[in-house]
């Protein structure tokens, strides 16, 4: 397993390189985030050695032994799952971002758990476009209301959305969630409040990054492509 993490890394590169190159972006523009949920520690390793620095997350209880044994790597961890209010402290000590800000109440536990000195924690906001009860996430129409709320929390700093949805095989029938997050991201840049920037798209997955960084994805989260299935 830990030979092939090389290799399937290399094949992710080629496919952001050539989305990229097909829409006339730089391939810095786009950070890979690989989703370690349920992978174990050595895997991370393996990967970090590959060249990836960005890991995902989707449970704190997890994170938390594999933070503990690969500090010495310096890798940066992304919170991506469904986070409960009662785990945010927890949260912003193994978390250098979060994705998955869905409610006022979770951004002030977040904020409210910084220590005297820590660094402006990046999140973005999870917006559920496909409104299936099933996932976690804001509704479009609900967005902009929570920005100008978390715009206040002085210990956050408001990147951007993040989405995911609704599973389908082909990629093209995502396309139109990429494309409304990245309209609804600019229309809130445009009213130009303080504290809030909407520089960061986290959309897409194994199945449909390419797709989405043709619509302005800036970080793409890839599990499976990268790890092989769970």
């Amino acid at each position: 397993m830990i030979a092939n993490i090389q290799d399937n890394i290399a094949r992710v590169e080629e496919r952001i390189t050539a989305a990229c190159l097909r829409n006339g972006r730089r391939r810095e523009d786009v950070k890979l985030v690989a989703v370690s949920k349920t992978h174990p520690a050595e895997l991370v390793r393996a990967a970090y050695a590959s060249g990836v620095r960005d890991f995902g997350e989707n449970r704190v209880q997890e994170a938390n032994p594999k933070c503990q044994a690969l500090t010495d790597l310096g890798a940066t961890w992304h919170m991506l799952g469904h986070l409960q209010s009662n785990k945010a402290g927890a949260a912003r000590e193994l978390f250098h971002w979060v994705h998955s800000v869905d409610s006022l109440r979770l951004a002030e536990r977040l904020a409210q758990a910084a220590n005297p000195g820590d660094a402006r924690l990046p999140v973005l906001i999870e917006v559920n476009l496909g409104e299936e009860t099933s996932k976690a996430g804001v509704r479009g129409g609900e967005v902009a209301a929570l920005v100008e709320q978390i715009a206040p929390l002085a210990s956050l700093e408001l990147r951007g959305l993040m989405v995911i949805p609704p599973y389908s095989e082909s990629p093209e029938d995502v396309r139109p969630y990429f494309r409304k997050l990245r309209a609804l991201a600019l229309e809130i840049e445009s009213r130009n409040l303080p504290n809030v920037s909407m520089s960061e798209l986290s959309m897409g997955m194994s199945n449909d990054f390419e797709v989405a960084i043709e619509e302005g994805a800036t970080i793409v989260r890839v599990g499976t492509a990268i790890f092989g299935s769970r």
